[in-house]
């Protein structure tokens, strides 16, 4: 009981780590009597990650100089305090004002404020850890968000400075989407249910192929097929298998497998 109760102290002491990892510096500010220099001074914080001070800076000009253009600035720039702050949500809503109101505005135009709202969703991912389920096993909706945003900025913004890295998260978004969907098709057919299994493969092949799963999803298709009487499809996956993936370790068993076929036929 005691050992049980050490174990839950110490992942709820981990637990709000992260709540705090935000936040550095020390919020302290000295305002300026210009527009510009209060921004120059909100820069600086963000750069040494004060977010606390930055925030300040900007949203001073935004109350004392509404109709400065740093005013427009420190509404954008909020947002990254926001981000760097780890306050996702909030920064992710910030953006989406900023986009609205300022459409024509060059950190819209190209792509910075797009890109941020997909990488806020992306940050929000769970992680692994020890004492929890892993990842793969949880509901996959926000993982799902970070995608379509990301998805979306990229289909928009084909000149955008942010694409290689928007590219990179997106690779990893789709690993994780990948490993939710192994580990369903997975669960289907150790419980005996093929039918499950095959849609969730198709699924996976779809969406996410090159992520690592190619070969072993259409194996584990081809004999998913078998059980539910769809013998052509299970060849068609075989197939595929053997002139994709000549030398897997699965290449051989393919061809057995297709020979038993054409042997009952």
């Amino acid at each position: 009981m005691k050992s049980a109760l050490l174990i839950i102290s110490i992942a709820l002491g981990l637990a709000v780590v992260p709540a705090c990892g935000g936040k550095t510096g020390t919020g302290t500010v000295e305002y300026s009597v210009s527009a510009q220099k209060n921004y120059e001074k909100g820069l600086k914080q963000l750069e040494s990650k004060d977010w606390v001070a930055a925030s300040k800076y900007f949203g001073f000009i935004k109350s004392r100089f509404p109709y400065s253009k740093f005013a427009v600035l420190a509404e954008l720039r909020l947002a990254d305090a926001e981000f760097g702050a780890e306050q996702y949500l909030e920064s992710i809503d910030s953006y989406r004002l900023f986009i609205k109101f300022h459409p024509t505005h060059e950190m819209v135009v190209n792509g910075y404020a797009s890109f941020r709202i997909g990488e806020g969703y992306y940050k929000q991912l769970p992680t692994d850890f020890w004492l929890f389920p892993p990842s793969f096993e949880k509901d996959q909706s926000s993982t799902e968000d970070a995608a379509n945003e990301l998805k979306a900025y990229l289909d928009k913004y084909k000149d955008s400075p942010y694409r290689p890295q928007a590219k990179e998260i997106l690779v990893k978004v789709g690993q994780k989407l990948a490993d939710h969907e192994w580990y369903v098709a997975r669960y289907y057919w150790d419980r005996g249910k093929p039918m499950g299994t095959v849609l969730r493969l198709r699924r996976l092949l779809e969406r996410y192929r090159g992520v690592g799963y190619d070969e072993e999803a259409l194996w584990l298709l081809g004999r998913a097929y078998v059980a539910v009487d769809m013998g052509d499809r299970a060849r068609n996956a075989w197939q595929e298998l053997v002139a994709k993936h000549p030398n897997s370790k699965h290449a051989d068993e393919a061809r057995e497998a297709l020979a038993d076929l054409g042997a009952k036929r």
